[in-house]
């Protein structure tokens, strides 16, 4: 058992907030693993509307996490955009010859 940070109440461990006055209670809320691992990169590099989607739904509240998903996501549709206007390029060039 543990107590409000505000009334005192005696209250459970795992309480967001105390039942007697309703403040929140402090270090309750889980710990959010923000690191921004680059395995988000190559998440949302490799597919790309997971990135996409991860980083809509993270920008606020894992703005790390979002951040790298959204990256992998960008370059992923960089490099084929990319891709495509070298073979219509090289296409064009080809069919000249």
């Amino acid at each position: 058992m543990a107590y409000c940070h505000k009334c005192g109440t005696e209250i459970y461990d795992e309480a967001v907030v105390c039942p007697k006055c309703g403040v929140e209670q402090k270090g309750s809320k889980p710990a959010v693993n923000d690191s921004g691992s680059f395995g988000w990169s190559v998440l949302g590099c490799c597919i790309p509307i997971v990135g996409l989607i991860l980083w809509l739904v993270w920008k606020d509240t894992q703005p790390n996490n979002a951040k790298k998903a959204g990256m992998g996501a960008l370059i992923s549709i960089i490099l084929v955009v990319v891709f495509y206007v070298l073979m219509f390029i090289i296409g064009i060039i080809g069919s000249m010859m």
